[in-house]
């Protein structure tokens, strides 16, 4: 019985193994978001080596980016979108099999880390930095009971240091900075 078992394993695995000699291997492709300033990684595969053009359209179907490459089997090959407009874009690979095509949609980033709020000593006295933007930045302080207590625009051309003295507010405050892209960091203490 157990010889039985044995065989017929080896045989199942000799038909496994013919199966997938028969069928060639079809190219692949993925495209990879890094969520790191608007770059995405393309990944490809294909079955044999030979001329592969990588090319991205925007969404009024024109082509923005072509290149070739001759004598590969794939590549990994990162995009950067930053600079172009938002919106979705397809990129294209194409080998002497065919093509294969997968859409992106691309954001601008809406980064926010670039603003820190920090308290300065046990004075009631807070710094709010601001660090390489050029854009309009929108700063709002509520007290503990989470009342309005200043409300201010400020114009950012670089980097940008504020000092708030807070002795009058009552209770912990929260500080709101939103960008002109509408993303906002909140801090509370």
């Amino acid at each position: 019985m157990k010889t039985k078992s044995i065989v017929f394993a080896l045989v199942m695995g000799f038909v496994s193994v013919a199966a997938v000699a028969a069928d060639p291997v079809s190219p692949k492709m993925v495209v990879l978001n890094q969520q790191d300033g608007g770059i995405f990684k393309v990944i490809y595969a294909g079955a044999q080596a030979g001329r592969i053009s990588l090319n991205i359209y925007d969404a009024a179907n024109t082509l923005v980016f072509t290149e070739t490459v001759n004598g590969v089997e794939g590549f990994i090959r990162p995009v950067n979108f930053s600079g172009m407009n938002e919106g979705t874009y397809t990129i294209e690979v194409a080998d002497a099999s065919g093509k294969l095509v997968q859409k992106i949609d691309y954001k601008k980033e809406t980064n926010t880390n670039a603003i820190r709020v920090a308290k300065m000593g046990t004075d009631n006295k807070y710094l709010l930095a601001i660090a390489n933007t050029n854009e309009i930045i929108n700063v709002r302080i509520f007290d503990g009971a989470n009342n309005l207590v200043h409300n201010q625009s400020v114009t950012v051309d670089g980097s940008l240091g504020l000092v708030y003295n807070l002795k009058n507010v009552v209770g912990a405050p929260t500080f709101e900075v939103t960008n002109q892209a509408g993303a906002t960091k909140v801090v509370k203490y």
